[in-house]
């Protein structure tokens, strides 16, 4: 059994700093499942970890396509696998790091998505097209007629989600709440998981949408805007789309930025329900709480059949 660290939680929680920390300390090497991190030169908005600040410690899938480029579900589970077996042959630790939760729990569940047989962007195009000039209820509407098990778990707010489940319904003529879970063989996970205080992670979100103000998010996402913004792959992004309407003269600066603060918010409460309720993961609040680092090593040393420091 390969052994495979998770490093799981809402945006703005420290799973960063934690997987450097974890990997100077198990010798390992950090996979990033972040749907957004895999595009070159979207770097603010993402919160990306550039390589002058990675500590030498290696990092695998980010920044490994444009923003032309779709990156499906199934393409990171391959290549995640694969990085998974190039890690072990050099004896070291693979850590997954992210929030995506579909990206996790295809890996963890061997969920294949009808085998994500896309041909372009047809479907999806069409899709965004639908919900733009109708809405969002509107697409969900129309989900909830053809797959009404999972559009009464997903919110119609959740226009991604929305739009590739009916992607998948269209193409595969399968129903995406039909997706079979079966245990992924031949590997080890050991979930772990972040989390703070509600009012605490809020705070943090609202200070780190502020901070990525400052270091050029404006013009970052001018350039994806400019570049065809929310019809590209990559341009739905959190941080990016609510800029749109302020490009087009039709939102307030001041607003876009209280939408995304917004929008991230809800994205982190999305995670957690997320997380609780389809991974058996074991929490710690390292923010209020950095002594709980120990425990957390202990449980790590135990899976790896390592003595605990308290057992040393």
């Amino acid at each position: 059994m390969k052994k495979v660290l998770l490093i799981v939680g809402p945006t703005a929680v420290g799973k960063t700093k934690l997987s450097l920390k974890l990997a100077h300390r198990y010798n390992g090497e950090v996979i990033s499942c972040d749907s957004m991190q895999i595009y070159r030169s979207l770097n603010i908005g993402t919160a990306k970890l550039m390589p002058k600040d990675r500590q030498g410690i290696p990092h695998h899938l980010i920044g490994i396509r444009n923003v032309y480029q779709r990156y499906s579900v199934a393409n990171f589970v391959n290549d995640a696998l694969k990085w998974i077996q190039i890690i072990h042959q050099r004896r070291h630790l693979p850590i997954i790091v992210g929030g995506t939760n579909l990206y996790l729990q295809a890996l963890l569940d061997n969920l294949n998505l009808g085998g994500d047989r896309f041909k372009g962007f047809g479907t999806r195009r069409k899709l965004k097209s639908y919900g733009d000039q109708h809405g969002k209820q509107a697409l969900w509407d129309w989900l909830n007629k053809v797959d009404p098990k999972y559009a009464e778990k997903t919110p119609y707010q959740n226009e991604r989600r929305v739009i590739r489940a009916l992607e998948v319904y269209l193409t595969t003529h399968h129903r995406f709440s039909e997706q079979k879970l079966v245990p992924r063989k031949g590997l080890d996970f050991l979930i772990i998981g972040l989390n703070t205080d509600r009012q605490l992670l809020y705070k943090r979100i609202n200070s780190r949408v502020d901070k990525m103000v400052k270091q050029g998010l404006l013009k970052e996402a001018r350039w994806l805007y400019e570049c065809g913004g929310s019809v590209l792959p990559a341009g739905m992004g959190i941080g990016y789309h609510e800029l749109y309407p302020y490009f087009d003269h039709e939102r307030s600066l001041q607003d876009a930025i209280i939408q995304i603060k917004r929008d991230s918010r809800h994205y982190a409460k999305h995670q957690l329900t997320w997380f609780r309720n389809k991974m058996k993961v074991n929490w710690y609040d390292l923010i209020q709480h950095p002594e709980q680092l120990k425990p957390m090593c202990n449980q790590i040393d135990t899976w790896l059949g390592k003595k605990t420091e308290a057992n040393r």
